[in-house]
């Protein structure tokens, strides 16, 4: 009998990857209806108040992925153990910044996490993360739902780069947190630019406009009001990737080998045994 062992914490099975795409296509159409539906006038107010319906919609999809996986033997007691233990990191380096001038150093240990072991386990520890971080600095508002998703994708994004050792694979991070950190304050911009740049500016959401005429908008929204917090951002991260990554990764490499996450048991066909041999 021989055994080979899986780092990867969170294998995705069709039942995960269904759900975890379910959740996406929630979250796409949060962040995106300003763009692709005419709107009514007055339909910007009434989006302030659909984050509960979208954290209602996305919390029962992170539990149906995590205990159909738990129930399918994918997500075992190890990888249950250093979700949490990486929850809890991440949430304590988001208490000394919670977002201040766009300085979230959690991002360089998500994204970490994420290319180590697994674009699912990155998807469900970027969720956890900014669920648990939000409680405990007091962040919770009807932004928090969003920031689960966007912190939840970048973690997936993470597990998906192409592989790569040494210095070449901290480059790779280093310009993955740049840009991702990047998409994720535009993210944020679009839940909230339909009712927070009022009515009357340049770039405020038009209702019943055009997918060109709005998206313009939304860009010279993002671009005057936004980069002051994701230039920071994403430079913390990048430099925190560059002057830390090597470490981190390399711990986090060790855990997930002690852990054997995923052992996959393989029999040998042995050879009859014959009469004479007995």
């Amino acid at each position: 009998m021989r055994a080979a062992s899986r780092r990867v914490a969170v294998r995705l099975t069709m039942r995960a990857s269904v759900l975890l795409g379910a959740a996406s296509i929630v979250g796409l159409a949060a962040f995106g209806w300003p763009l692709l539906i005419h709107a009514r006038a007055g339909a910007n107010v009434a989006h302030a108040a659909d984050a509960p319906w979208i954290f209602v919609a996305l919390i029962p999809l992170l539990l149906a992925i995590v205990l159909g996986e738990i129930a399918e033997g994918s997500l075992d007691a190890k990888a249950v153990a250093l979700l949490g233990i990486l929850a809890a990191c991440c949430a304590a380096l988001r208490v000394p910044s919670p977002g201040v001038a766009g300085l979230e150093p959690m991002f360089f240990l998500l994204i970490c996490s994420g290319r180590v072991l697994g674009r699912g386990f990155g998807f469900v520890l970027g969720a956890t993360a900014l669920f648990a971080s939000s409680l405990i600095t007091g962040g919770v508002g009807p932004w928090l739902p969003f920031q689960m998703l966007g912190a939840a994708w970048l973690g997936f994004g993470a597990g998906c780069l192409p592989r790569a050792i040494g210095r070449r694979e901290i480059a790779i991070l280093a310009a993955y947190a740049v840009v991702a950190s990047l998409l994720y304050g535009a993210l944020l911009n679009l839940w909230f630019w339909p009712f927070g740049a009022g009515t009357t500016t340049s770039f405020s959401y038009l209702p019943g406009g055009g997918l060109l005429e709005n998206l313009h908008r939304f860009v010279f929204f993002d671009l005057t009001t936004s980069l002051g917090f994701d230039i920071p951002r994403a430079v913390t991260n990048a430099v925190l990737i560059v002057a830390l990554g090597r470490p981190v990764l390399g711990a986090l490499r060790r855990a997930s080998r002690r852990a054997v996450f995923d052992p996959v048991v393989a029999f040998d066909d042995a050879a009859p045994t014959s009469s004479a041999d007995l």
